[in-house]
């Protein structure tokens, strides 16, 4: 499979994978955790030369997949608490994680250790990049906070840091899982040089 198949592959993963957890988004008590701040570290890992279009398609999906989330509700969506002008803040967050994903490629060479820890320091400061950004946006700018001060936004920022962190840290273990049995297949596929 050639690498522009495995991008693909792997978008389509991606997608399928945003469209499946983060249509319960809005439900807040979803079976299936949101996956697509992990999404769009993964993609830009997997993806990192085709930023120029997959970052904004995976973007256009997601507000695609909030859209119809909303709307089957019976509810407007450019009226939903949720969307609030602070609701494009996602865009500068999301991208803040594609960019972590993108860094730990641009250094990855195999796995080790090395890859490891810069895997694990690029997630945290995404991640925590990602909800200044996004749950700051809400919180300054949506009406749904009626008098935000700054001890009000600290706390509500390291209520949810954590719970996010969780989640997107163990959608990317699970990624890491398959690339390393995906690697380690592939290694075994090989044909091994004959001793003798």
């Amino acid at each position: 499979m050639n690498t522009s198949t495995q991008r693909a592959v792997i978008l389509a993963l991606l997608a399928a994978l945003m469209i499946a957890t983060r249509s319960h988004m809005l439900y807040h008590f979803a079976p299936v955790p949101d996956a697509s701040w992990a999404v769009f570290f993964i993609a830009g890992f997997y993806l990192r030369g085709w930023g120029r279009w997959a970052f904004p398609l995976l973007m256009a999906l997601a507000v695609a997949v909030d859209y119809v989330a909303i709307t089957r509700q019976g509810l407007d969506f450019f009226a939903h608490y949720c969307t609030s002008p602070a609701y494009w803040f996602l865009v500068p967050a999301y991208f803040a994680l594609w960019m972590g994903g993108s860094l730990v490629r641009s250094q990855y060479r195999k796995a080790d250790g090395r890859a490891l820890g810069l895997l694990v320091a690029s997630l945290i400061a995404s991640t925590i990049v990602c909800h200044l950004l996004s749950q700051g946006g809400f919180y300054w700018i949506s009406d749904s906070v009626a008098n935000p001060t700054v001890a009000g936004w600290w706390k509500n920022y390291t209520d949810w840091l954590l719970p996010y962190m969780r989640t997107t840290a163990i959608y990317v273990g699970l990624a890491l899982i398959a690339h390393v049995g995906v690697a380690q297949a592939v290694r075994l596929a090989r044909p091994q040089p004959k001793a003798g």
